[in-house]
Parts: C-alpha cells; structure tokens; sequence
C-alpha cells in the first residue's frame, strides 16, 4: 500500500483498490503466466500513475493498494467467491484453488485488512479535523472484455444517490459525449465493497470513476486525463 500526499488538503480523498500487482514472494505467481500478470486481470493499468498525477494536481491524497487484486480483491467483500478468484475473464488461477480458513484469513489480514484500515484511519482523522471530505474510488477497464469492444472513455457508476456522481457524470457527457458511460461498462451494484464500506456509515457523498485502460498505459496519456479529471473535479465541487 502506498500514500501520495497524506495531509492533502482537498476534500477528496482518492484510492485505487486494484492499483498494484504485486504478488506475496510466498505465493510464487499464483501458477500464472507472466503475462497474464502484466495485464488486466491482476490490476487496473493505469491507475497507480493516474492516481498519483491527480493527488498532485489537487492536493489530493491518493491511497493505493499495492497487492493484486488476483491475491485478495478488495473491492469485494471478504468471503464473497469473487474475492479470491479461481477464474478471470476466462483465464485460471491455479494458485488459488483449494485453499485452506487459514489461507484465506493470511491474505485478509496481510492485504485487506490494512488497506481498509488506512481509508477508515484517513477519514476518522479528517472527521476529527472538521474537514469535510468526498470519497473517490478510481479503476480502469479493459478496452475488450470477452470479445467485446467497449467504445466508452470513462463510466461513471453510481445507485442514484450521490450528487457528487451526477455532477461530474453531467461534466463528462458535457466534454466526451456518448463516450461517458452512465453505470459502463459496470454497474455500483452489491458486489462493490470499499465505498459502500467506508462512504455510507460515515454519509459521506461518493464518486466511483472508470477510465478505459488505453488512455492510461503510459504516463503521457496519465497526464492528459489527469488534467482533465482535476479540472472538472475541481468544477463539481464548486
């Protein structure tokens, strides 16, 4: 886990649930190729670097989980079959087939659990400040799922009841049109776990962004949408 700019001072607090793909040495590499681990199935590309050049552009801070989400996803809830996957998107995952309570408790208490306990520790220290704070959780999506081309630059997922989401869905159909998507490619549904976790105990108003992986891979295409991002940010919270 990683922490850009710890006392930011903007209201928005980013993280990245599937920003890294890093692999405990212990598990070798889950018996998957090489490439499958450079790709999407282990981490949301792009989104360390986002993630990163946004907080600076705001004064943001940006919590990253460095762990991939093949290892223990914390997007999901602990115990849901999805977060330790034996599949993804149709590819295998020997290593974690047939693990053991106690397997499962290592990964939570190694990788969930303090990546969960740094955005709750951040919050509760913003509330003791008085520091108003809006929850921003930034993933990126593969431009072909499962043989299908997905056309959108950005989705915006939501359950209709943030205005934060509104907002800034308005402001990116405003600039790319069609290309937004609205609930695309995925929908906020009972399977997200780290903003409901964290953003409806405590009131808090949210926004849950996909950018689309090829305008992020490399650090000039970062760049061009961090830009983006910081200036309609910026235009929502006004």
């Amino acid at each position: 886990m990683s922490v850009t700019i710890p006392g930011g001072a903007c209201p928005l607090l980013l993280i990245g649930d599937h920003a890294g793909r890093a692999i405990p040495r212990g598990l070798g590499r889950l018996g998957l190729a090489a490439a499958d681990l450079d790709g999407h199935i282990a981490w949301d590309i792009g989104i360390a670097g986002l993630g990163e050049r946004l907080a600076q552009r705001l004064d943001a801070t940006f919590i990253a989980q460095a762990y991939s989400r093949l290892v223990i996803d914390c997007n999901r809830r602990p115990g849901a079959p999805a977060a330790i996957p034996e599949v993804s998107d149709g590819v295998a995952i020997p290593g974690n087939v047939g693990l053991t309570p106690e397997a499962v408790s290592a990964r939570r208490g190694e990788i969930y659990q303090p990546y969960q306990d740094a955005i709750a520790e951040a919050l509760d220290r913003r509330a003791r400040q008085g520091r108003p704070t809006l929850l921003v959780s930034l993933h990126s999506f593969t431009p072909v799922m499962q043989g299908q081309s997905r056309s959108w630059r950005m989705g915006v997922l939501h359950r209709d009841d943030s205005r934060l989401s509104r907002r800034m869905l308005a402001l990116l159909q405003r600039e790319l049109g069609d290309e937004a998507g609205d609930n695309q490619p995925y929908r906020m549904d009972e399977t997200d776990n780290t903003v409901p976790l964290h953003a409806d105990p405590r009131g808090l108003d949210y926004l849950e962004l996909e950018v689309r992986q090829d305008l992020i891979a490399e650090p000039a295409g970062q760049d061009v949408v961090a830009d983006l991002l910081a200036r309609l940010l910026t235009e929502a919270l006004s």
